[in-house]
């Protein structure tokens, strides 16, 4: 008895922590096994001129309801994740000022306390570097974000958790953020190593590749040895999966459409792909063994379509464990399949 208890306390030090983000509403996350993750991150709370808000009571009812599933899984931190694409329109503008970062740092843990939340998560995207077309912003993103992690480290003391979302390709890793200066406050960097092929893009590629192809050189391993090279601790990097594909059409069916000029059609959940794919839906599966990522291609809808599936969850999940990283995370719980999604991969493969 004792063996077996201290072989599952074994395996239960080795789990790396499991991040979910989620947008969805409030009671279908009941659907979700929440016990198999070690992080909720509420996407996304936003910027009321210089103060941290929940914008609406819809908002506030889905928070809520995130923290009310501690009784399920009393281990799990909530996290609120400040504005996400899109949504850090004043980001660059209201952090330029050091009285609305102090602002903003004080209403942060005052909506901490209130919601009774575990932590912040940033995702500006991004400081210092072109983002939403029409967005703003300026080299000096980069000193104010700084200072704001800073700011909220020394607000918040070792209570609270900070992460923040970071973009996983190289212009990202150069340009936005001082890493020696910021990774000391930070508690984890979510590497969003997905859509690293996206909307904007005109050819095909894998948007969540484990490895760098010949043509596409940004992916999770890329991302992960860039962050290595600059000082930071590997233990701190979650890096991001995908519950979602993408679509391009009008693809040719040279290399079975990948790497081909196309165009962006649209988003997929992961729990519609099975369906998308389905045999008699003329889409034929591929898997690249160097990028170690899945594809599929339609010659007659002429669609390409990049995902993660099963197979790409395992192998990144292993790759976080024997790199000693810090986590890993995933774009989004809501777009998971509700039985056998890869959330059930993920975490099996973690405590395996």
């Amino acid at each position: 008895m004792l063996l077996c208890a201290a072989a599952a306390d074994a395996q239960t030090a080795r789990a790396l922590p499991i991040i979910a983000y989620y947008s969805g509403r409030a009671t279908m996350v009941d659907s979700f096994r929440i016990e198999q993750v070690s992080h909720v991150i509420f996407s996304f709370v936003h910027l009321r001129t210089d103060s941290l808000a929940v914008m609406n009571a819809n908002d506030t009812l889905r928070i809520r309801h995130l923290v009310a599933l501690k009784a399920r899984n009393p281990s799990m931190k909530v996290i609120l994740s400040l504005g996400g694409w899109g949504g850090c329109r004043t980001c660059s503008p209201v952090f330029m000022s050091k009285k609305a970062r102090k602002k903003f740092v004080q209403t942060t843990k005052k909506t901490l306390e209130d919601f009774h939340c575990d932590g912040i998560d940033l995702d500006w995207e991004y400081p210092a570097l072109a983002n939403v077309p029409g967005y703003p912003y300026a080299d000096a993103d980069r000193d104010n974000f700084t200072d704001l992690v800073r700011r909220l480290r020394r607000k918040l003391g070792p209570r609270y958790e900070i992460s923040f979302a970071a973009g996983g390709f190289t212009h990202y890793i150069r340009q936005s953020i001082d890493w020696k200066k910021v990774t000391p406050f930070v508690d984890r960097i979510n590497l969003m190593t997905y859509d690293l092929v996206n909307g904007y893009d005109t050819v095909t590629g894998h948007h969540t590749p484990l490895y760098s192809s010949p043509g596409h050189i940004e992916s999770i391993d890329n991302a992960v040895r860039m962050l290595d090279s600059l000082g930071v601790p590997p233990s701190k990097i979650a890096i991001g999966l995908a519950f979602y594909g993408r679509i391009f059409d009008n693809v040719d069916s040279v290399s079975n459409g990948l790497f081909r000029p196309g165009h962006f059609r649209s988003g997929i959940s992961y729990r519609n792909i099975p369906a998308l794919l389905s045999p008699d839906s003329g889409f034929v599966y591929h898997w690249d063994p160097t990028a170690q990522a899945p594809f599929a291609y339609s010659p007659s809808r002429r669609w390409f379509v990049t995902f993660d599936d099963a197979a790409s969850v395992r192998l990144k999940t292993r790759y976080a464990i024997d790199h000693g990283l810090g986590g890993l995370m995933f774009w989004e719980l809501a777009e998971d399949a509700f039985e056998g999604g890869l959330l059930e991969t993920l975490y099996n493969e973690d405590h395996h």
